[in-house]
C-alpha cells in the first residue's frame, strides 16, 4: 500500500493483499451492522453488501470532496467468485431433481420461464427510454433471478463488451430488488390466501429431506482440515476444467462466457458423476464453508470498487425498469405461477418464495416462507424443500445461459 498526489488529489493506492484484508474488514464490519440493526438481517442485506457499499459510499463522498481517492488490487475478486459458483454447481444433484416429483418440475420451469422474461421486460424497457438493452438485462434476471452474485459477476463481463455503468446498474437492482423481494412476497401470499378463501392445509404428498441423497451425507456433521482441503481439491480442479471449457466454447462459438459458468457446469458433472460412481466423500458442511468465505470477500471486493457516481444519468430509467419488473412478477405470480401450482395453501407458500428469491434472493424467500406459515399455523413441507432447491441451485441450468445469450446478442 502506498500513498501518491495526483491533481493536488491524494490517492491511496491498495495493493492485492490490502485489498483483501480492507474486504475482509468491511465483511466483519457488515455482520457487526446485521447485529446491531436487526431490520437489515430481516430484510436479507448480505454483510457484504452492508460493509462494500458502507466503502464506496465513503469513498464516493472523499472523491467529490477531492480529499482522498482510492485505487485496489481486486485481482482476487474473480478467483474468489469462480470458487463460490463452483461451490453452487457441486450442489446440483441430478437425484434431487426426482424427490420433487410434480410440484418441483412446474416450479422449476417457472423459475426458467420468469428469468427469461425479466431479460425480455428489462431490454424492451431500456430500447424504450433510450438506454442500452444490456443495461435492461442487467435490470432483468442478472439482478434479480440472479442475485447479487450474478450481478457482481456479469456487471463487470458487459463492462468489458463496452456498456459503460453496467455493474454499477446491476449492483443497484440487485439491491433494490433484496429490499422489494422481502417486502412484498408475505403479503402477495396472504392476499392469494384470503382472496380465494383458500383451505389452511398442506399436501398430503410425502416430502423426504431432498438433501439426503447419498450414503455419504452421515459425515456432513464433521468439518476437519481433512475434508475442507479435500473438497478444495475437487473445487480448484473444477475451476481449471471450467476455464478450460469456457475458453473452447469462446473458440468455437464466438460467445463470451463469465469465468465461474464454465467451472460451475464442470462442477455439475462432477457431482452427478460422484452420486452414481462414488470416487470422494462430498462433506457438505466444508464446502458450505468455503462457499460463505469465497461468496463474503468477492462480494464485499465487488461493492467496496463500487463507483456510485455513474449511476447518477441512469436513475430516472432505472427506476421505471425496476417497477415494471415488480408489477410483471405479481402478475406473473398471480395469473401464472399460481393455478399451474394447484391454487391451494402450498402454492400461495411457494408463490412467496417465488417473490423472494424471484426479486431478491433465497434467503428473502425463506423469510417470506416463514413469516406467511407462522401466520397461518401450517408449515408447507413442500414450498420449503423445493423453492430454496430451485431459487439456490436449478434455477441457473436455464437462467445463466439464458443471461449470456441476451448479453452477447445486444453486444453483437
Amino acid at each position: 500500500m502506498n500513498f501518491e498526489v495526483v491533481n493536488q488529489v491524494l490517492v491511496m493506492k491498495l495493493d492485492l493483499v490490502a485489498t483483501v484484508a480492507v474486504a475482509v474488514l468491511l465483511l466483519m464490519f457488515g455482520s457487526w451492522l446485521r447485529r446491531v440493526f436487526p431490520v437489515l438481517a430481516r430484510f436479507c442485506i448480505p454483510a457484504a453488501v452492508i460493509g462494500g457499499f458502507t466503502f464506496s459510499m465513503l469513498a464516493w463522498v472523499l472523491k467529490e470532496t477531492s480529499i482522498v481517492t482510492f485505487k485496489m488490487d481486486t485481482v482476487l475478486q474473480m478467483p474468489f467468485m469462480i470458487a463460490f459458483f463452483t461451490t453452487v454447481g457441486l450442489g446440483g444433484s441430478f437425484g434431487l431433481i426426482k424427490k420433487g416429483g410434480k410440484s418441483l418440475f412446474v416450479y422449476l420451469v417457472g423459475c426458467w420461464v420468469l428469468a427469461v422474461m425479466q431479460n425480455v421486460v428489462g431490454a424492451g424497457m431500456a430500447m424504450l427510454s433510450g438506454i442500452h438493452p444490456v443495461l435492461g438485462v442487467m435490470a432483468g434476471a442478472v439482478s434479480l433471478e440472479g442475485g447479487m452474485g450474478a450481478a457482481s459477476a456479469f456487471g463487470p463481463t458487459a463492462e468489458q463488451l463496452g456498456v459503460q455503468g453496467a455493474f454499477v446498474v446491476a449492483v443497484a437492482a440487485a439491491t433494490y430488488g433484496l429490499i422489494t423481494g422481502g417486502l412484498v412476497g408475505g403479503p402477495l401470499a396472504k392476499w392469494l390466501i384470503e382472496h380465494y378463501n383458500l383451505a389452511i392445509e398442506t399436501s398430503k404428498e410425502e416430502f423426504n429431506a431432498l438433501h439426503q441423497v447419498s450414503p455419504e451425507n452421515e459425515h456432513d456433521d464433521v468439518v476437519s482440515s481433512n475434508n475442507v482441503l479435500s473438497s478444495m481439491a475437487v473445487i480448484l480442479v473444477a475451476m481449471v476444467l471450467g476455464a478450460m471449457f469456457s475458453a473452447k466454447i469462446k473458440d468455437l462459438t464466438g460467445f463470451v462466457l463469465p469465468g465461474y459458468v464454465g467451472a460451475m457446469f464442470v462442477a455439475v458433472l462432477i457431482r452427478n458423476f460422484n452420486d452414481v460412481k462414488p470416487v470422494f466423500t462430498m462433506n457438505e458442511k466444508a464446502i458450505d464453508l468455503i462457499a460463505d468465505v469465497s461468496l463474503g470477500i468477492f462480494l464485499t471486493m465487488a461493492m467496496m470498487s463500487l463507483k456510485i457516481w455513474e449511476l447518477s444519468s441512469l436513475a430516472g430509467p432505472l427506476v421505471l425498469i425496476l417497477v415494471v419488473q415488480t408489477i410483471f412478477m405479481f402478475i406473473y405470480c398471480i395469473y401464472f405461477l399460481f393455478p399451474l401450482l394447484g391454487r391451494d395453501y402450498d402454492a400461495a407458500i411457494m408463490c412467496a418464495g417465488m417473490i423472494g428469491h424471484g426479486l431478491g434472493a433465497t434467503p428473502n424467500a425463506i423469510a417470506n416462507m416463514n413469516a406467511v406459515t407462522e401466520r397461518y399455523g401450517v408449515v408447507s413441507r413442500k414450498a420449503f424443500l423445493i423453492v430454496p432447491l430451485c431459487g439456490a441451485v436449478l434455477i441457473d441450468f436455464v437462467g445463466i445461459p439464458n443471461i449470456v445469450w441476451f448479453i452477447n446478442y445486444f453486444t453483437k
